[in-house]
């Protein structure tokens, strides 16, 4: 698979509260290097000792925008990862402060193509929230209500992404 040839060997690190959740994506992403945790606190450690290619933050229960700040201040590509905390409003926080992607739990196996994404981005100096909309649009669409969460933030939008994506 293309997808996991490029990803391979990528240090990641991986925060959620979760054990089965952490389990899932270790798994699935089986050709990196990951470091999965289950606390703010050794996430922080972590953060703090080793270098990584990328970060997976669960938003609940780790403290997931704490963390992001810390990995957006050592420019680390970061994914917002969510269950509970899924609305228009955590995503524009996410976009907001820096993080690179924002996947619902609900589409946890793709999480190899979205890893890819987030790094083919970075290397080739694009704006990987295009894919993400791109990818995930659908269902925040259907999370919040329809396509009209995105003209309730029109400018920011705009400004994130270069364009208001078609409706």
């Amino acid at each position: 698979m293309k997808n996991n040839r490029s990803i391979a060997g990528k240090r990641i690190l991986i925060v959620d509260d979760e054990r089965d959740i952490l389990e899932t994506l270790v798994e699935l992403l089986n050709v990196c290097k990951v470091d999965a945790v289950k606390s703010f606190e050794d996430a922080e450690r972590l953060l703090e000792r080793n270098e990584y290619d990328l970060v997976i933050l669960d938003i609940m229960g780790v403290k997931g925008f704490d963390l992001l700040r810390i990995s957006t201040k050592k420019n680390l590509p970061t994914i917002m990862l969510t269950a509970h905390a899924l609305s228009a409003e955590s995503l524009k926080k996410s976009a907001q402060n820096g993080a690179s992607y924002y996947v619902p739990k609900e589409a946890i196996d793709d999480i190899a193509v979205f890893v890819a994404d987030v790094l083919e981005s970075k290397r080739k100096n694009l704006n990987p929230w295009v894919k993400c909309i791109a990818r995930l649009g659908y269902i925040y669409d259907k999370k919040f209500g329809g396509p009209d969460w995105r003209l309730k933030e029109k400018e920011f939008w705009e400004k994130k992404l270069g364009s208001l994506p078609r409706i």
